[in-house]
């Protein structure tokens, strides 16, 4: 499971495990709002998500309210609703998960590891101009934001 924002295309956050449950998105969802700073009363995040059984828990959406989050859900068979985390997915396939035959899991979760980082540290974006998502947000942090959307 990832987190990606639409801001600046990058990956905050994933999940990776034996199991993907609610209480792993709860999680992975409160370490991208600290580690993106988004815990504030004046703020209130607005995280997109297909309907799989994590995000459909009374856990995951109680969890929403508690800690002040705009839960928008994609309708039943339309992904292109969430385009940009399956545009990543798309991306993380390709280039990581196509492309290597895991001997372990820490060998997965290394690759896995390293990808993300190139991905949010090297990897260009025309979107972004042409620059990483790291880049691109250190270089636009703090300015007036019309709009942001964290989709998982």
């Amino acid at each position: 499971m990832s987190v990606i924002d639409v801001f600046d295309r990058s990956i905050i956050g994933y999940h990776i495990g034996y199991r993907c449950e609610s209480i792993d998105a709860v999680r992975l969802l409160k370490r991208c709002l600290l580690k993106r700073e988004l815990f504030s009363a004046d703020v209130k995040p607005v995280i997109r998500t297909d309907n799989g059984p994590q995000f459909t828990s009374n856990l995951f959406e109680e969890s929403c309210k508690e800690i002040n989050i705009y839960l928008e859900r994609i309708p039943c068979r339309t992904p292109n609703k969430n385009a940009h985390i399956e545009a990543f997915h798309r991306i993380f396939e390709d280039e990581c998960l196509g492309i290597h035959e895991f001997c372990s899991f820490g060998h997965a979760y290394a690759e896995v590891a390293r990808f993300m980082k190139r991905y949010n540290t090297k990897r260009l974006h025309s979107s972004l101009k042409y620059k990483a998502p790291e880049i691109f947000y250190e270089l636009n942090k703090g300015k007036e934001i019309e709009s942001m959307a964290i989709y998982l």
